[in-house]
């Protein structure tokens, strides 16, 4: 058993912050025109560098679908068809009810459209995104691809990056929270993204510190007084 999940207890429930770091306290609640669903895959969803999550919880209008079976606590689609999950969740009263919604999928297809394309629509839009490994995310595509003639891919313009959690081998590979963030950026405005990047920043940088990665003084927003600088999952044993 790794050493994360079997000190699962020093986690908090919901962020998966250890708990003396927990970020719940810090996260905005940001209302858009634009409504998010993620495509958690199960997998994803219990680990503790999970940023999809965390960004559902910041976003009121979003709503999640697992690909899988969901975590404890999870709500269950109530389908083993993702299509018809995904549909049903995207078609919300107020977001995709209406016929003039335009459904996309954040995802780096050969097909994929800049998302730039996009702004200042006047349809509202409904934000697809898969959250899971780069294989993971292509199959969720896949799936959802042929199950709906129409459904356009749109690809965000490359990050200069920043620190992570996991790197990716493709500009195209963010992670979750920070793709969303960057997405809303172009669709919403800047104020979304950069509420959203903080919060990112904030989880990224809390956990590198844990690890020794990075200077108590780098860290957004600070760490909360009387906490050690060291991983406080290792406890010596």
């Amino acid at each position: 058993m790794s050493r994360s999940r079997s000190k699962s207890h020093l986690r908090c429930p919901e962020c998966r912050m250890h708990r003396s770091l927990c970020i719940c306290g810090l996260l905005p609640r940001i209302e858009t025109r634009t409504r998010v669903v993620l495509i958690v895959h199960q997998l994803e969803a219990v680990k503790p560098t999970n940023t999809g999550l965390v960004a559902a919880r910041c976003l009121p209008s979003s709503a999640v679908v697992y690909r899988g079976r969901p975590p404890q606590g999870g709500a269950d689609s109530g389908t083993p068809d993702l299509s018809a999950a995904v549909a049903a969740a995207a078609g919300a009263p107020g977001a995709a009810g209406a016929p003039n919604v335009q459904r996309l999928m954040l995802f780096p297809h050969a097909t994929a459209t800049p998302l730039e394309d996009w702004r200042g629509r006047t349809e509202p839009v409904v934000l697809i995104v898969p959250d899971g490994t780069w294989a993971q995310a292509t199959r969720m595509y896949g799936r959802l691809s042929s199950g709906t003639d129409d459904l356009p891919c749109v690809s965000l313009p490359a990050s200069e990056g920043g620190k992570r959690l996991r790197t990716g081998s493709s500009p195209h590979q963010l992670a979750t929270l920070e793709a969303v963030a960057l997405a809303l950026g172009i669709l919403e405005g800047p104020e979304v993204e950069a509420a959203l990047l903080r919060v990112f920043r904030i989880m990224t940088e809390r956990t590198l510190w844990t690890n020794g990665r990075i200077a108590t003084a780098d860290v957004t927003g600070g760490i909360p007084p009387g906490i050690r600088k060291h991983d406080p999952l290792y406890t010596g044993g």
